[in-house]
């Protein structure tokens, strides 16, 4: 194989043994790395009954056959685990420089197992692997942590690190890169279960080069697609993913009062990228080998939040720390976003959390004396920061809201479940299933809980067109027919695109399944790999995942939504009122997947797949 060292570095910090090892040609086939291979490391390694923050739970670090070179967007690697937020399968997908670095270093990926006794961090430079005290960064924030690594060895290492948050073991602890352009592996807490380890960082440098099978057909190949991935891809080069906050606020796809109001145009504009573009933005940032260049680079240069300097609130973070608390104050939604980034805590379950605590105070169901003296109200960009904050070092009413909002409303008890939106414990991102029926699907059967991205169907339910799938046209949005095997052929897509590592901007601004084929030709070396073999290694990955996770007891009970979105109507001029019925929808995915009927993969449909 070409484009791929089929060495993965292995790292047991109870022992300290640090060792390198390889895996069959056909497991690369069928699972082709990044998250792909990571789940199927996790299913045949990890016990899904481990406790998620114990000693015996792994966490797979993973770049792809495409990361390290010069495809678009394919800067990116993968982390697998078992979550500590929601249970159930872990993952999150990251931009950024690292995993390059890492492939340039000779590898592919790095497993880390076990605990240190003390604060340690991993120090890789090509074929020099070390394990290092971490005395002098435990606490340090993410930022921080950064500048000091590259301070004592270099500046062009690529660091990995968690936060104050991660250390302790905020349920939903992300793990930073990319210093102050802060790209973020967010979801599902993977920062806690790094945090668990005593594991601070891992930083790598790496000087080799990458062989490929074919690179004059390879580097022809991309020219050919390029233009039009850049073209396609202006109005995101211009605004960023905040573009879309005026858009997707106008027919009720933003997340407005813990997902109970239904429009807010003029806090939307106040927030939006384009107020961004006129006000703090100040340059753009791109991931390697990306030529879109979403990434915003901002400066706050007056006012209360004078100072903030760095990555700017993509939209997830606008809907979440904005939309969904009621700030409209760009410049307080920017200071809050450093914040999470610096103690690396997730924006979207963040922002969630947060308002979901405010529903809470206005419903009468939490009060000062709960809160530690605060009085949350919708709207109050200080009881955000402040929440933030307390979330950040788990101090008082954060160290609730720091459990994530499944965990806060059992604590808190009452009637609080009402208010606690959730699929599988993962708080939903800036999107609302209710203006999308395939989102809603996405939701409910993704394997991480509420994921967007497991699919990313909406933007193919409203203007996106995908032939090579079936669809010359966008699939009705509130449609219900053919939904399920919509959803399907997305999820399956996804999946190969999370472990070859693309970016998933990248697909939809024009890279297609011939592209991803062709590529694996002349970047490994399958001339034979066609594209029914490719979405066939989609709907493994798929299904592997979902193996897990029966294993940690889900079943048809957890593919639902929260009821809020299941039985509350959004109402507003330009909404369309849309409860998505669910059940239907289920019983036909099932159906699609080759499951039983409570979900689970039957055993044909495993032997088919070769699991």
């Amino acid at each position: 194989m070409k484009g791929i060292w089929n060495k993965i570095i292995r790292v047991d910090l109870t022992t300290n043994n640090i060792s390198v090892q390889s895996l069959d040609e056909s497991t690369w086939r069928r699972y082709l790395g990044g998250s792909g291979l990571g789940a199927k490391l996790l299913y045949d390694e990890v016990n899904p009954k481990v406790d998620p923050l114990g000693v015996e739970n792994k966490i797979y670090f993973l770049t792809g056959p495409f990361c390290g070179s010069a495809i678009p967007t394919s800067g990116r690697h993968a982390a697998v685990t078992k979550s500590p937020l929601t249970g159930v399968f872990a993952e999150s997908d990251i931009g950024g420089y690292w995993g390059n670095e890492l492939k340039k270093a000779g590898y592919d990926g790095i497993i880390i197992e076990g605990k240190s006794e003390k604060p340690v961090y991993i120090y890789i430079e090509d074929d020099e692997i070390s394990i290092k005290s971490a005395d002098s960064i435990w606490g340090k924030h993410t930022i921080e942590t950064d500048e000091i690594l590259k301070t004592q060895w270099t500046d062009d290492i690529q660091v990995m690190t968690i936060g104050p948050g991660g250390e302790k073991m905020v349920k939903y602890a992300s793990i930073m890169t990319d210093g102050k352009d802060s790209r973020a592996l967010g979801r599902c807490g993977i920062g806690a279960v790094m945090g668990s380890k005593n594991l601070k960082a891992i930083a790598v440098k790496g000087t080799k080069s990458i062989e490929y099978h074919n690179p004059e057909k390879l580097k022809e190949s991309i020219r050919e697609i390029a233009q039009g991935v850049r073209e396609n891809g202006k109005g995101l080069n211009n605004y960023g993913t905040a573009g879309g906050v005026i858009g997707h606020e106008s027919y009720g796809n933003f997340p407005l009062k813990n997902w109970e109001l239904g429009r807010w145009p003029e806090g939307a504009e106040k927030i939006s990228g384009q107020r961004m573009t006129e006000t703090i933005l100040t340059g753009k940032y791109r991931c390697k080998s990306c030529i879109i260049a979403c990434g915003r680079i901002i400066k706050i240069e007056e006012g209360p939040y004078k100072g903030v300097e760095g990555a700017g609130p993509e939209y997830e973070t606008l809907g979440m720390l904005g939309g969904m608390c009621l700030v409209d104050n760009l410049e307080a939604i920017a200071f809050g976003n450093e914040l999470c980034n610096k103690y690396g805590i997730d924006t979207i379950s963040t922002g969630a959390s947060i308002a979901f605590a405010m529903e809470l105070f206005e419903k009468g169901i939490i009060d000062e004396t709960t809160t530690g003296g605060i009085e949350i109200k919708f709207g109050d960009e200080k009881v955000l920061i402040k929440l933030i904050e307390m979330i950040g070092k788990r101090e008082g009413f954060g160290e609730i809201l720091g459990e994530g909002v499944r965990k806060a409303a059992e604590i808190i008890g009452g009637n609080a479940v009402e208010y606690a939106i959730h699929v599988k414990g993962l708080e939903p991102p800036a999107h609302d299933a209710r203006a999308y029926n395939g989102l809603a699907l996405s939701y409910a059967t993704s394997n991480r809980g509420a994921c967007h991205v497991a699919g990313f169907t909406h933007g193919y339910e409203r203007t996106n067109t995908f032939p090579e799938l079936g669809y010359d046209k966008p699939h009705d949005r509130h449609s219900v027919e053919g939904k399920a095997e919509f959803v399907i052929k997305f999820q399956n897509l996804m999946g190969v695109v999370d472990s070859l590592k693309v970016c998933k901007f990248g697909i939809s601004t024009g890279i297609k399944i011939k592209s991803l084929v062709e590529w694996l030709n002349y970047v490994v070396g399958w001339e034979d790999y066609t594209p029914e073999e490719l979405l066939m290694a989609g709907d493994r990955i798929y299904n592997v995942k979902r193996l897990f996770n029966v294993g940690c007891g889900v079943s048809r009970k957890d593919d639902t939504l929260p009821l809020r979105h299941q039985t509350f109507k959004r109402e507003g001029e330009g909404v369309v009122v849309n409860l998505p019925p669910i059940g239907r929808m289920l019983s036909e995915y099932y159906d699609h997947r080759g499951w039983d009927e409570i979900g689970i993969p039957k055993s044909e449909k495993i032997d088919e797949l070769n699991i």
